[in-house]
């Protein structure tokens, strides 16, 4: 069986100093700096009064019942469920009694929302300012370069992946362009980061992003949602529970596994 030819690119060596070092480099410095001014622009958290607190504990009371009642007796259980009920349906534990049935506050016009949005707003702009400047630098010098080949084989649909900005058809795919190396750079550096500023940073883009995409628990107290509505919806879900124990039949279970 004939062999597929080694497929062999002469490069000036110094292309792997003077194009992947200063990516790389860049890209480190970027992440401290995005890492700095993300604390440096963040605002201290907004200190919420007694009723309020009350409230959310409330729900997550009734959220962690619903959750873990298995490990509860059928009378702990159904104890709490009556509880919890009672208190839901007649409003003991909202923060505005008076305002009950009544559409929420607009957001817009809550401040504490605004300085949400704000906030939400300030990390955006910390992640695309860098990265536009990045790429237009990125664009300027180092366009169409091919820096490097990787060690091991990959498939043909790496090749877009890898080599963006270099149109060629029968390159390997092994062989990596600059702008795809500033790419890697992004997915990559997350253990960098958490080497130099910890794992609590704020210098990942990757990890930014994922906790955006992850609906926060902060949402279901969030501006323009009903807590009353939420009490009633809790009731129906505790109301459609069939108790049952973790320790049902485990004398049974026991002398079982003890004869086996």
């Amino acid at each position: 069986m004939a062999q597929v030819p080694v497929q062999t690119i002469h490069r000036d060596p110094q292309l792997f100093y003077w194009i992947l070092v200063p990516i790389t480099i860049v890209m480190i410095l970027t992440g401290v700096l995005r890492h700095y001014a993300t604390v440096l622009m963040a605002t201290a958290p907004k200190k919420l009064d007694q009723k309020t607190i009350r409230e959310q504990r409330s729900l997550l009371h009734g959220i962690n019942v619903r959750s873990n009642f298995p490990v509860l007796s059928k009378h702990s259980f159904t104890t709490r469920r009556d509880v919890l009920t009672t208190a839901y349906e007649s409003g003991a534990y909202l923060k505005d009694p008076e305002r009950r049935g009544q559409a929420p506050p607009n957001p817009m016009s809550d401040p504490s929302s605004m300085e949400g949005m704000m906030g939400m707003m300030k990390n955006q702009m910390a992640m695309i300012i860098p990265n536009t400047l990045i790429m237009s630098w990125i664009n300027a010098f180092f366009s169409g370069y091919v820096i490097m080949k990787l060690p091991f084989p990959l498939t043909i649909k790496f090749k877009s992946m890898l080599q963006a900005g270099v149109a060629t058809k029968d390159m390997d795919p092994r062989w990596m362009s600059s702008i795809s190396w500033y790419f890697l750079c992004i997915f990559g550096l997350q253990s960098v980061f958490n080497f130099l500023l910890g794992n609590d940073n704020a210098a990942s883009q990757m990890a930014q992003q994922m906790g955006q995409m992850a609906p926060p628990t902060g949402q279901m107290f969030g501006p323009g949602v009903d807590p009353d509505k939420q009490f009633l919806a809790e009731v129906e879900n505790l109301a459609v529970i069939e108790h049952y124990s973790v320790l049902d039949g485990v004398e049974q279970r026991l002398l079982e596994s003890a004869t086996v």
